[in-house]
């Protein structure tokens, strides 16, 4: 409705809550202004971002549109008298020239997306699993983002999880001064927490709730590429997808295989995507797509249209609850029933842009050579033929929209496979990343280390890329 804009309360909420508030009230949109998973505050990053009224991120042909017509501005008005009290939940009023009246409405930033993860998962079950008569013991890292009230609000006070195992759940502009990013590296005080054995389930969430990471006793990391085909493989565990069915199942590029291999023994569609959830959206939107997943610590399904951390938690627990084992012997028991993925990302952060851009370049031209194709790379008494080599290319089984240019592939002949992306939400030089997965189904093999199973294939990625010694590098940021 043109003139009523609806502002969580204290102008807090989260991007699944966002996805869920446009969709319940039939909004033409939403705008989040996020720094994401990347450092904010003041001298941090920060970014805005458009949803359209399916909840979803706007896709390219939006965005280029806006592009193109912000080129043509040549004055904005603003409203400086303009004093509205967020801390208030109701509506408000106002007389503004261009709207006249203008309403402005302050939600209860928790509540509409409690009420739908309610329709979705069992709550009596899960109240059953963290507050129980044999309750299992949860930590849970906000990380000072705006997920914290969530967490309070829905597994605390209304499933009954122990307050006390709910960290840094008081958001910050600045997120206390660390990097809102769920992984191995930024999260490390849940990691060493969850190592001591004192919890059972621990999980991390970024800055905006849409990214999560999932940690079992003893500090036993899943995977994101592992977690997203352990809820596909249990997925009736969750009484959603009882009612809709599995209409589909879908991941992005660099994403990992094993939801490939869930889907081939159950026969579901399974569609590879670039990166962004947008291309999830699509698929959403057309009924093809159920639950979907991305190496990026991003997992979710067509309840909304982003991707939803805490959703994805709630998943978990119910996989917990419903099968009554720790989260180590799920994934075991995955591992032994569908292979596993060994998958590793290497993080290059704050690259200078012009040496990452020409490692790219140079890389790309020496994969498409015609000689490539047929190479031998051998790494310790490890020895890969490429069978494949191109720049992922995606076509929209939807609209026909074609996405170039999404990543290089290296796939040899036993479906190990490298990729390079340049990437990056942050503002300072290039992100690039470097992703190694190979499939491995030999009872004795899957329980290893995957820095060790992956180390030949990543010595071949380095030498075949040169990324050290054209960037500059003697390392990764950041290691999944």
């Amino acid at each position: 409705m043109i003139g009523h804009l609806v502002i969580g309360q204290d102008g807090i909420m989260s991007t699944p809550a966002v996805s869920c508030v446009i969709r319940k009230l039939k909004a033409v949109g939403g705008i989040i202004l996020t720094a994401s998973h990347n450092p904010g505050g003041p001298n941090g990053d920060f970014g805005i971002k458009y949803n359209i009224a399916s909840g979803g991120p706007a896709p390219e042909g939006i965005t280029d549109k806006i592009f193109q017509i912000s080129k043509s501005i040549t004055e904005y008005h603003i409203c400086p008298d303009l004093k509205v009290d967020i801390s208030k939940i109701g509506k408000q009023t106002f007389n503004v020239d261009t709207f006249k009246p203008m309403t402005v409405e302050i939600v209860d930033s928790v509540e509409a997306y409690a009420e739908m993860l309610r329709g979705i998962f069992d709550f009596h079950a899960l109240k059953g699993l963290v507050s129980g008569s044999n309750h299992i013991k949860v930590r849970l890292d906000a990380m000072h983002g705006v997920v914290g009230p969530y967490v309070k609000k829905i597994v605390c006070e209304e499933l009954g999880a122990a307050a006390d195992g709910a960290f840094n759940c008081v958001p910050k502009e600045d997120f206390g001064g660390h990097h809102p990013d769920p992984n191995l590296t930024y999260a490390s005080d849940l990691v060493n927490a969850m190592k001591g054995g004192e919890y059972d389930l621990g999980a991390a969430f970024d800055g905006d709730g849409d990214r999560n990471m999932v940690l079992g006793k003893h500090g036993f990391f899943v995977n994101p590429s592992d977690s997203v085909a352990v809820i596909a493989a249990n997925i009736t565990c969750i009484p959603y997808f009882q009612k809709t069915g599995v209409k589909g199942l879908a991941r992005s590029m660099p994403t990992s295989g094993a939801l490939d291999n869930v889907a081939k023994a159950l026969k579901m569609n399974l569609y590879e995507t670039p990166t962004g959830w947008k291309f999830f959206g699509n698929l959403m939107d057309a009924g093809k797509l159920s639950l979907c997943g991305e190496e990026s610590f991003g997992t979710g399904s067509d309840h909304i249209r982003e991707k939803d951390g805490l959703w994805a938690v709630l998943a978990w627990m119910s996989i917990l609850a419903h099968r009554k084992q720790s989260v180590e012997e799920i994934m075991k028991d995955h591992w032994n029933k569908f292979g596993r993925n060994f998958f590793t990302r290497y993080d290059y952060e704050e690259v200078d842009s012009d040496k990452a851009n020409t490692m790219i370049k140079e890389l790309e031209a020496k994969m498409f050579d015609k000689s490539f194709v047929g190479q031998k790379f051998s790494s310790g008494d490890k020895s890969y033929e490429v069978a494949v080599s191109d720049n992922f290319a995606y076509t929209d089984p939807v609209d026909g929209s074609v996405s170039k240019n999404q990543g290089l592939r290296i796939v040899f002949s036993d479906g190990s496979r490298i990729i390079f992306r340049l990437s990056g939400t942050g503002s300072a030089g290039a992100t690039v990343r470097l992703y190694i997965d190979s499939y491995e189904k030999d009872p004795a093999k899957i329980y290893g280390d995957a820095q060790v199973m992956l180390k030949p294939l990543v010595e071949i990625a380095l030498k075949i890329s040169g990324l050290h010694e054209k960037t500059g590098r003697t390392g990764p940021t950041v290691i999944t």
